[in-house]
Protein backbone atom coordinates (compact mmCIF):
# COMPACT_ATOMS: atom_id res chain seq x y z
CA UNK A 1 0.00 0.00 0.00
CA UNK A 2 1.12 3.71 -0.15
CA UNK A 3 1.21 6.66 2.14
CA UNK A 4 0.52 9.86 1.16
CA UNK A 5 3.12 12.24 2.34
CA UNK A 6 2.57 15.70 2.11
CA UNK A 7 5.11 18.48 2.03
CA UNK A 8 4.06 22.21 3.02
CA UNK A 9 5.91 25.86 2.38
CA UNK A 10 10.02 26.12 2.08
CA UNK A 11 9.31 22.00 2.45
CA UNK A 12 8.50 21.65 -1.00
CA UNK A 13 11.59 23.75 -2.17
CA UNK A 14 13.61 20.98 -0.36
CA UNK A 15 11.90 17.82 -1.63
CA UNK A 16 11.16 19.34 -5.23
CA UNK A 17 7.36 18.13 -4.75
CA UNK A 18 4.47 18.95 -2.47
CA UNK A 19 3.72 15.33 -2.36
CA UNK A 20 4.42 11.81 -3.27
CA UNK A 21 3.61 8.28 -2.25
CA UNK A 22 5.62 6.39 -0.55
CA UNK A 23 5.19 2.53 -0.61
CA UNK A 24 5.07 0.41 2.58
CA UNK A 25 3.89 -2.98 3.43
CA UNK A 26 3.60 -2.75 7.48
CA UNK A 27 3.10 -0.12 10.09
CA UNK A 28 6.50 2.02 10.25
CA UNK A 29 6.86 5.46 12.55
CA UNK A 30 7.26 8.78 11.58
CA UNK A 31 10.87 9.01 12.21
CA UNK A 32 11.39 5.88 9.97
CA UNK A 33 9.76 7.66 7.42
CA UNK A 34 11.50 10.66 7.93
CA UNK A 35 15.02 9.06 8.26
CA UNK A 36 14.21 7.17 4.34
CA UNK A 37 13.34 10.43 3.27
CA UNK A 38 16.75 11.98 4.50
CA UNK A 39 18.81 9.65 2.81
CA UNK A 40 16.69 11.11 -0.83
CA UNK A 41 16.62 14.45 0.70
CA UNK A 42 19.40 15.22 2.55
CA UNK A 43 18.53 18.96 3.20
CA UNK A 44 15.48 17.91 4.92
CA UNK A 45 17.89 16.79 7.71
CA UNK A 46 18.26 20.35 9.09
CA UNK A 47 14.79 20.68 9.59
CA UNK A 48 14.03 17.75 12.01
CA UNK A 49 13.86 19.93 14.98
CA UNK A 50 11.55 22.22 14.40
CA UNK A 51 9.14 20.33 12.07
CA UNK A 52 5.13 19.82 12.63
CA UNK A 53 3.82 16.18 11.73
CA UNK A 54 0.34 15.16 11.32
CA UNK A 55 -0.76 11.76 10.65
CA UNK A 56 -4.14 11.76 8.87
CA UNK A 57 -4.90 15.14 10.00
CA UNK A 58 -3.21 15.02 13.71
CA UNK A 59 -0.08 16.22 15.54
CA UNK A 60 2.25 13.62 16.25
CA UNK A 61 5.08 13.03 17.21
CA UNK A 62 7.93 10.99 15.47
CA UNK A 63 7.44 7.80 17.37
CA UNK A 64 4.17 7.68 16.19
CA UNK A 65 3.04 4.82 13.63
CA UNK A 66 1.66 5.25 9.98
CA UNK A 67 -0.15 2.64 8.75
CA UNK A 68 -0.26 2.14 5.22
CA UNK A 69 -3.12 4.30 3.53
CA UNK A 70 -2.37 7.10 5.97
CA UNK A 71 -1.60 10.63 5.04
CA UNK A 72 1.75 12.40 6.38
CA UNK A 73 2.15 16.20 6.57
CA UNK A 74 5.55 17.76 7.38
CA UNK A 75 5.33 21.65 8.12
CA UNK A 76 7.77 23.64 8.69
CA UNK A 77 7.24 26.14 11.42
CA UNK A 78 4.55 28.81 10.73
CA UNK A 79 6.79 32.49 9.85
CA UNK A 80 5.03 35.71 9.75
CA UNK A 81 6.26 39.45 9.73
Amino acid sequence: MMTRVLFFSLLREVVGVAEMNWPHEGPLTVEQLFAALVEQHPALAAWRSSLLVAVDQTYVRFDAPIMPGSEVAFMPPVQGG
